[in-house]
């Protein structure tokens, strides 16, 4: 009771993680937040997989041509929002102005009413909701030349315990590790030879291997564990592939769908 009150005390400023028990450590990472029931990349779909309990929510970034870093995956606003902007050509302002619920609504045939208008979030304001409690970290996915900016913004913010980075760009990864070594790195690998990724990915100080879910085999994750490093997949939205995948030795998963993947992992035995 003592440790609750403490966790809802310390969520208006910054929670503790060590105070509140640590993060979860379930290997459920929640893709561009809660993405299958909330529009990608929005505070909704990251808050609502905080509230599930993703171990961690993964998010991309593009720095605008006033020098925001703001939260959305693709170049453009074209597929999911209403217009189409290029986000490093445009200002913060005028990508508020994009309804980026617009692609969600459609292909879930949504009304406004039931799901309203969003709006391209900031990097800062993902940060300062992440570190509104002490369960959920956040990665961070560069989609341009913009590693030392959000380094920055995260140690200007007091962020870097709930913060990590994802992607294939070995150039933006290690760039990571030489300006905040602190900082997990999750590499991103699809078509590759397995033995080099280790090597570099150990040279470079990475964390873990994320590989493409159709390139995952059992020999891979068990080479991948020999060598002191995690194994994830990436993006698997189907039961039977998170089962089939659980069962080859993966400890991570990014899904556009957190809640069924911890409902799988509630229901599987102990490993």
């Amino acid at each position: 009771m003592i440790l609750s009150m403490l966790c809802a005390a310390t969520s208006a400023a910054s929670a503790d993680p060590a105070a509140c028990g640590g993060f979860l450590q379930n290997g459920v990472t929640a893709h561009r937040g809660n993405s299958g029931e909330y529009p990608e990349n929005t505070i909704p779909a990251f808050q609502s997989a905080i509230e599930l309990g993703a171990d961690w929510i993964e998010l991309d970034i593009f720095c605008t041509r006033d020098g925001k870093l703001v939260v959305i995956h693709d170049r453009t606003t074209g597929r999911v929002g209403d217009r189409n902007l290029i986000v490093p050509d445009s200002t913060y302002e005028e990508l508020l102005a994009v309804d980026v619920a617009t692609g969600f609504r459609r292909e879930h045939r949504k009304s406004i009413t039931h799901c309203p208008k969003h709006t391209v979030p900031l990097l800062e304001d993902v940060l300062r909701l992440v570190m509104s409690q002490a369960k959920t970290r956040v990665s961070i996915q560069p989609k341009m030349d913009c590693v030392a900016d959000a380094v920055e913004l995260v140690k200007h913010l007091g962020a870097a315990t709930w913060v990590g980075f994802n992607d294939g760009n070995l150039g933006y990864m290690a760039k990571v590790k030489e300006i905040a070594p602190q900082l997990t790195v999750f590499w991103d690998r699809s078509q590759s030879d397995i033995e080099s990724d280790i090597r570099i990915a150990k040279r470079h100080g990475f964390e873990a291997l994320v590989l493409h879910h159709s390139v995952t085999t059992e020999q891979k994750v068990k080479v991948i564990h020999a060598a002191g490093l995690e194994a994830g997949a990436w993006t698997v939205n189907d039961e039977a592939a998170m089962k089939r995948l659980l069962d080859m030795g993966i400890g991570r998963i990014y899904t556009d769908y957190p809640r069924r993947l911890l409902v799988i992992k509630q229901q599987r035995p102990e490993q």
